[in-house]
């Protein structure tokens, strides 16, 4: 399954630059998550501040 990243997204982008996919980007709120490329490994899990990221 993969992450998605919800409400508590402060748009830092620390999920960005850990990403080994590179399918984290800015969205028009908060950092959003191509669920058709993301592997589910959780590195944007274990990075991000407010435990954003969750798997779905």
């Amino acid at each position: 399954m993969a992450f998605k990243i919800n409400e508590n997204c402060i748009s830092c982008g620390a999920c960005a630059g850990v990403c080994p996919m590179q399918c984290i980007s800015a969205g028009e709120e908060r950092y959003v998550i191509d669920e058709s490329v993301c592997i589910s490994c959780g590195t944007c899990a274990s990075v991000c501040p407010k435990n954003a990221p969750v798997e779905e």
